[in-house]
C-alpha cells in the first residue's frame, strides 16, 4: 500500500513538473546569449523569438534583455515584441523578416526592432490575418520586395484590419520591379484602414501604395528618393483612399502623388517637390487639395488637383 501511494506521489509530482515546463508566460526575455532550450524567463532566457514565442501566452510580451540577432518569426497569436534601450534585430537572407498570420481578433505589436534583408530578404513585415497590427519605432531595410506588405484576408464579409506605423524608418526597400516601402493590398472582402504617422520612407522603389479597399492616413512623415512613385493609390474594382496631410513626397523618380482609377487621394499642408512629375490622376483617379499645398519644382511638371476645396 504504502508502495502504490508513493508510486501516484511521483506520478502526480511528474505530470505537475511537466506541466509547468511547458506552461507559457506572460512575458518572455531574449538575449544575445541565451539559449532556446531555457524557459524563457528573465533569468534563463532564450535565444531567439522564434523560440521564445511558443512559449509565451496569447496576448503576452517577449522583451529583449541586451542586443542581439533574434532571427526570423511567424507570429500566430496576439503578441508583443518589444526592445527599447538596446538592439533587436531580426536579419534573414532569401525569406521574409516577420510574418503575421494571426487571428481574427487578434493585435500585434512589434517595437523598436531593426529589421534588415541584407539586400536579399523578400518582405520585412508581412500582413497575412489579424485585427490589428502595430509597428512603432522600428527600421526596416534591405529587402527586394516590400518593407511591409500589409495584405491581410478574413473569412468574415466586411471584416476590417487596421494598420498602425509610427516613429519608424523603412528604406532601401528598391529591387526593379517588386520593391516598395509599405504596400496596402487587402484581400477578400476585407478593408484594410491605417495610419501613417512620423514615418520616413526612403528610397525605396516606390514609398505608400494603397489598392482596392484600403484606406491610409499618413501624417507627419516624408516619402523620398523612389525609384518610382513617392505615394500611389490605384484601384482596380474598388476605392483605393489616401489621407496625406502635413507630408513631403520628395525627389521620387516618378510621381510625386498618383493616383489611379477608382482612387481618391485627398492632400493637405503637402510639400511635393524635386519629383520627375508633381501631382496626376489618370484613368478616373481624383487628387482633391485644400488648397494649402505647395507643388513646385519639379521637373517636368507639377500638374493640378481634380478639385480644389474650400477650407472650412
Amino acid at each position: 500500500m504504502k508502495s502504490t501511494r508513493l508510486t501516484l506521489a511521483v506520478v502526480a509530482f511528474s505530470a505537475l513538473a511537466a506541466h509547468m515546463a511547458n506552461a507559457q508566460a506572460t512575458r518572455t526575455w531574449v538575449s544575445g546569449v541565451g539559449d532556446d532550450v531555457n524557459p524563457c524567463s528573465r533569468t534563463a532566457p532564450c535565444k531567439t523569438f522564434a523560440g521564445a514565442i511558443s512559449k509565451t501566452a496569447a496576448g503576452g510580451e517577449i522583451n529583449a534583455l541586451d542586443p542581439g540577432g533574434f532571427g526570423a518569426v511567424t507570429i500566430t497569436k496576439s503578441i508583443s515584441i518589444e526592445s527599447e534601450g538596446v538592439i533587436a534585430g531580426v536579419l534573414v537572407a532569401g525569406t521574409n523578416g516577420i510574418v503575421v498570420s494571426a487571428g481574427a481578433t487578434d493585435t500585434v505589436v512589434l517595437r523598436g526592432l531593426t529589421i534588415e534583408g541584407v539586400g536579399t530578404g523578400l518582405n520585412g513585415v508581412i500582413w497575412n490575418s489579424g485585427a490589428n497590427l502595430v509597428i512603432d519605432k522600428c527600421t526596416i531595410q534591405g529587402f527586394i520586395q516590400k518593407g511591409v506588405l500589409a495584405q491581410p484576408t478574413s473569412p468574415t464579409p466586411g471584416y476590417v484590419s487596421n494598420l498602425f506605423i509610427s516613429d519608424t524608418q523603412i528604406r532601401g526597400n528598391n529591387n526593379n520591379p517588386n520593391g516598395g516601402g509599405v504596400l496596402a493590398s487587402p484581400r477578400g472582402s476585407v478593408t484594410l484602414k491605417g495610419t501613417l504617422n512620423r514615418v520616413e520612407i526612403t528610397n525605396n522603389y516606390y514609398g505608400v501604395r494603397a489598392e482596392d479597399n484600403a484606406y491610409l492616413n499618413v501624417r507627419n512623415s516624408v516619402v523620398a528618393q523612389s525609384v518610382t512613385d513617392g505615394f500611389v493609390a490605384q484601384g482596380a474594382f474598388n476605392n483605393a483612399v489616401l489621407y496625406i496631410e502635413e507630408t513631403a513626397a520628395n525627389n521620387n523618380g516618378g510621381f510625386g502623388v498618383h493616383s489611379i482609377g477608382f482612387a481618391f487621394t485627398l492632400i493637405s499642408n503637402m510639400l511635393v517637390t524635386g519629383n520627375h512629375f508633381g501631382l496626376q490622376a489618370e484613368t478616373g483617379g481624383n487628387i482633391y487639395s485644400w488648397g494649402n499645398n505647395r507643388a513646385a519644382g519639379n521637373f517636368f511638371g507639377d500638374g493640378a488637383p481634380t478639385l480644389t476645396i474650400g477650407q472650412q
